[in-house]
């Protein structure tokens, strides 16, 4: 029992040092994963440098593929979302999409994103057409940000005066050419093209072009 006592001590110490060393082992693989991942994460995925979009919808009768395209493609990019409208409580897409507003474009500081999206829609010219929209579309551009709108609210632009000299593009029909009119009649410069880029402004023609519209916004809002 006298010799085997040193024995067993000695054994419990090798062991207890084997366990040491590959918990250090373990632990500093991990520390090496983490910062290989962090390495490789992309700027744009972290918490400092994440970009912000607001989308303005009409509270009644937004087209609903032109706002879900959109967003889908926002989220993809890792655009942080926040959606207004004309009025608070639930607004009501053409299709029946329905989407909680909790703030309404006259409460919109421009400063707290780097972007600001007009959904179009039979509603948007009824709910959207007025001066809260002209005032955040000039206070858009005057401060250097991405200014998009798809569908008939290219012509709410066209209205507030900033695109004036812009190429653009807008929703019309072989029996209704008003839309595109409307534009010139502003100053733009109207082009037959699903999503044109003219500095700033990014402009859609309609729900085909939501997915385009909203890679483009991503597109340019991470340059």
């Amino acid at each position: 029992m006298g010799k085997s006592l040193p024995l067993l001590v000695l054994f419990l110490i090798i062991i207890t040092l084997g366990f040491f060393l590959h918990s250090k082992t373990e632990t500093n693989k991990n520390v090496e994963k983490k910062e290989k991942s962090n390495m490789t994460e992309s700027p744009y995925n972290s918490s400092q440098n994440k970009k912000r979009v607001v989308m303005i919808i009409a509270f009644n009768n937004f087209k609903d593929e032109e706002y879900l395209g959109t967003k889908e493609e926002l989220k993809k990019g890792g655009i942080e979302i926040e959606v207004v409208s004309n009025s608070i409580g639930i607004a009501k897409g053409v299709g029946g999409t329905k989407v909680e507003i909790k703030k309404t474009i006259k409460e919109l500081n421009i400063d707290d994103y780097d972007g600001v999206v007009f959904i179009g829609g039979s509603g948007a010219l009824e709910n959207l057409d007025n001066s809260d929209s002209y005032r955040i579309a000039k206070e858009t551009i005057s401060k250097n940000k991405i200014l998009a709108a798809i569908c008939i609210s290219p012509v709410i632009l066209a209205k507030s005066g900033v695109l004036n000299g812009k190429k653009a593009t807008v929703w019309s029909s072989i029996l209704d050419k008003s839309p595109i009119k409307e534009l010139e009649k502003n100053g733009a410069i109207y082009l037959d093209q699903p999503v044109v880029v003219d500095g700033k402004i990014i402009t859609g023609n309609g729900p085909k072009a939501a997915h385009q519209f909203g890679e483009t916004i991503v597109q340019e809002i991470l340059k």
